[in-house]
Parts: structure tokens; sequence; C-alpha cells
């Protein structure tokens, strides 16, 4: 059975380089150099890690049955040789989000926002995957860490994905959010431990 933990280490080892931190809510992270990503309870040693975040996989949570047939059809997965370029977004909603109803965010996320209508239109250029942090404990640092994967040449669809979702009505309970921009580089074997 594939494992659903996953840990994104900031460091000075790992797969992919970090080319940029930016803050667009909220509290940033420590500077890094590179992100190594392990998968399960074993969480590789970095005696320079500046921050480990941590989060499960699971079902869709808000996408309705179709949006997710959809979704599911048209996203290719991680770990194609042309995607190069990753971006890691941690996100924490407010408590004013956390105080709704499952049926209240459901709304928002659907019919306000369009989240999954909006994210459809970049598939299958675009790959990702969501982890969930608070399944873990209410005091991890996030609550969302999505991961993604694109060539180069997607680069500016990734921006202008990241635009309309940041202009909707669900992000306006979003109160801390870093922006990682990664690329892939082969480095000394002896340093890399986990790749997607």
């Amino acid at each position: 059975m594939p494992t659903r933990l996953f840990s994104f280490i900031g460091g000075d080892t790992g797969l992919w380089r970090v080319s940029e931190m930016d803050v667009i809510s909220g509290e940033p992270l420590p500077a890094t150099k590179r992100l190594e990503i392990a998968s399960g309870s074993e969480i590789p040693s970095d005696p320079h890690a500046a921050w480990v975040l941590r989060g499960i996989t699971s079902n869709e949570r808000y996408a309705v049955h179709e949006e997710r047939s959809e979704l599911v059809a048209k996203q290719q997965g991680l770990g194609r040789p042309e995607a190069t370029c990753a971006a890691l977004i941690p996100i924490r909603k407010n408590v004013a989000w956390w105080a709704l109803t499952q049926n209240e965010r459901q709304s928002v996320f659907e019919a306000q926002s369009r989240h999954a209508k909006i994210g459809l239109q970049y598939f299958p250029d675009l790959a990702r995957r969501l982890h969930h942090c608070r399944d873990l404990s209410e005091s991890e640092p996030f609550d969302f860490l999505t991961w993604f994967e694109y060539a180069p040449a997607h680069e500016a669809a990734f921006n202008k994905l990241l635009a309309a979702l940041r202009a909707t009505e669900e992000w306006k309970y979003v109160e801390r959010e870093v922006d990682i921009r990664l690329v892939r580089e082969e480095t000394n074997p002896s340093l890399q431990r986990t790749a997607i």
C-alpha cells in the first residue's frame, strides 16, 4: 500500500533547488537552498534543515463527482521528465473558515469560488498533489500543502492559475501562504534520498 504521509524538508539537500520564496500573506518560512521530499513515517535527518512540513494525502473533500472524474481523467502524474519546475504552496486558513460547517465550506469552494473549475482549465499541463496537515495535528503550521510540477513552458499558465484562485472568495479565509518555487536539479547522488 503506498504511503500517504509526506515530509517536505527545507535544508541543504534534495533534488529540488529553491529558486524563490515569496510570502503571500502571514509569516514567512526561514530561507533555504534546497527541498527534499520524503514519504513514510521516517523523516531523513538533516541537521541543517530550516523547516519540515508534513501532510497526508486524502480524498478530494470539496470536489463534486463530475469534477473529481474530470480531474482524474485530465491530470497527469508527478515525476514527468519534462516537469523540471515545481511549486510548494503551504496555506493556513483562518478561524472563520474552520468555524463554517462542511456544507458552508463546500459552498464557498464550489459555488462562490469555483475552485475545481478554475483548476481544470490548467490540466494536463500541471500536475498536483494536495496534502492535508490538520489531519495530523491542529498544531501543524499549515492546513494544506499543495505540490505542483510543470514544464518551464507552462510557468505563465501556472501563474495565471494562482492569480485566479487568489482572487476568489475562498482566499479571503487564507491567513498564511508562502509560494516556494523550485527547479529540479541533479546534485551529488550521495545527497539524494527521495525523489518524486
